[in-house]
């Protein structure tokens, strides 16, 4: 897969089909999952809390939490579709590329069903077996609002 925005389209795949270990195997060893609390306007994770400010270790343990069959949270199982616009590139280097993709995101479980919009901003580093993600960064639309209880990745 040598597009970046193909590499986009597939990850979010991986998560809406909850191959969650595919998913997780796209991260840098350094790669990290950030949700900003203030969405577009924080400049970085250490100068105001983070919905999620996770590096692989934290993200191998969310992954093996909604793996585990006993997670009371995920009876019954959620499910999420990640509506993506066309990824567009921002910046473009030898070995790495910053990419921003606009995207809506539903996450369902039992009744209940939430709707989130926003924009990913990856950032993409080229390894000798293809793309990883060193930085996955989620901005919502409204950020400071009162969210509901986000189960799975955005």
């Amino acid at each position: 897969m040598n597009d970046p925005r193909d590499f986009i389209a597939h990850e979010a795949a991986l998560l809406d089909e909850h191959r969650f270990d595919e998913w997780l195997a796209l991260f840098a060893d350094d790669g990290h999952y950030w949700v900003p609390l203030l969405g577009a306007a924080q400049a970085d994770p250490f100068s105001h809390n983070s919905l999620a400010y996770e590096d692989r270790l934290l993200l191998q343990l969310r992954v093996e939490r909604l793996k585990n069959p006993r997670a009371h949270s995920q009876h019954p199982a959620s499910h999420s579709q990640h509506v993506l616009q066309p990824s567009r590139i921002e910046e473009e280097a030898a070995d790495e590329v910053r990419l921003r993709t606009p995207f809506l995101y539903v996450e369902a479980r039992g009744d209940d069903q939430i709707l989130l919009s926003g924009t990913a901003r990856h950032r993409l580093i080229r390894t000798p077996t293809g793309w990883a993600i060193r930085e996955k960064r989620i901005d919502l639309l409204n950020a400071t609002r009162a969210l509901p209880a986000i189960q799975l990745f955005i």
